[in-house]
């Protein structure tokens, strides 16, 4: 059954109401047109729930934009959904493209600070999101008595001579939902081990991250990667108001996990909307995502609370190769990643999860 606008359907009952179920939930793909956007092809998916977002194949199919009922889920830099075409691959130049959103991905070969690591320059974050994705799929269809949507393609990072590494991906969300889920699985179709450092950099913003916002996390050790956030250690899961000159803060959880290894984890704020309550869920695999990094930015304009489930620190690859904790895909192996976002819409939602969070 479908539940929908306070009341429950079947699949025949929906139908006789509207010409096209597009009228309620579609995934329609275009493409921009203007400035630095020009050529960036889009995907807009409506759910029907209020659940609204984009997908860019242009940058490597990652989420540029989500809302729920017009209340917005992400941060937008100021960037806008600039063209792969301007990538500025070099030292921080990353920045130069990073328009936020839901989830911007880094990797698939280094995470974090630019540096230099086996003779190789590393620029910050990787280039997985300025990869246009391949074979791309973008489709609906009924399964029984759930209307299905998603788009998939293929992130290929290769170099002559060079590594060989395949992301094929997959988000889906169905009609009626509040969560979409992604789906990665990167392969590599070289013939050495390859590093591969991998992060979801899921980005929330104003008006779920405000002064009263809190982070819900099963955290048995927090750790401040900097003396900037060691102290401000006391309040990590805490946001500010619109601070100027705020510095940057960052720290790594590590996370105790349910009965079944996934994490849980959401940014809330209960006094949202006079004491409604709204906030932005996440939930991973540990096996697949060992580590967790909270990403604090509570300055003027760069006003952003980062959930980023990995496999790495953000400290750039040859820190992590000096740790002995660099990971590796063999020849002809494959990692497998699932993450699902959703929408907590009232405090009583906030309430449930924060309990199931308690038991973990």
């Amino acid at each position: 059954m479908i539940n929908l606008y306070g009341a429950t359907y079947d699949r025949m009952q929906l139908l006789r109401h509207v010409g096209d179920v597009s009228q309620i939930a579609h995934a329609k793909m275009y493409q921009l047109t203007d400035g630095n956007e020009k050529g960036v092809d889009a995907i807009d998916f409506r759910t029907g729930s209020g659940l609204n977002f984009t997908v860019l194949p242009s940058r490597g199919l990652d989420v540029s934009y989500a809302e729920y009922q017009g209340i917005p889920l992400c941060w937008r830099s100021s960037t806008g959904d600039v063209s792969p075409a301007h990538y500025e691959p070099d030292g921080l130049g990353w920045l130069r493209g990073f328009y936020g959103g839901l989830l911007t991905t880094c990797g698939m070969r280094q995470v974090g600070v630019p540096g230099e690591d086996d003779d190789e320059a590393l620029g910050l974050h990787g280039r997985a999101s300025y990869i246009p994705a391949k074979n791309v799929w973008v489709d609906s269809r009924w399964e029984g008595q759930r209307y299905m949507l998603w788009a998939q393609g293929k992130v290929r990072e290769t170099a002559a001579l060079g590594e060989n590494l395949i992301r094929t991906r997959r988000i889906w969300t169905e009609l009626g939902s509040r969560t979409l889920h992604i789906e990665d699985i990167v392969e590599n179709l070289g013939y050495q081990d390859s590093p591969h450092m991998y992060l979801f950099h899921i980005n929330v913003g104003f008006p779920i991250l405000t002064q009263d916002s809190e982070l819900l996390a099963p955290s048995s050790q927090v750790t401040p990667r900097d003396e900037e956030a060691a102290a401000n250690l006391n309040n990590y899961n805490l946001c500010e108001p619109p601070t100027v000159d705020f510095q940057e803060q960052a720290f790594y959880h590590e996370m105790e996990p349910d009965i079944d290894n996934h994490i849980h984890v959401a940014l809330v704020n209960r006094n949202f909307n006079n004491g409604q309550g709204i906030g932005v869920s996440v939930r991973y695999h540990k096996t697949q995502f060992p580590h967790f990094v909270q990403w604090k930015m509570c300055g003027e304009g760069s006003y952003v609370f980062g959930l980023e489930p990995s496999n790495c620190g953000v400290e750039g690859r040859a820190k992590e190769r000096e740790r002995g904790t660099l990971q590796y895909i063999e020849p002809g192996g494959r990692r497998h990643y699932e993450v699902e976002i959703g929408v907590l819409a009232s405090n009583e939602e906030i309430d449930a999860l924060q309990e199931k969070i308690s038991k973990t």
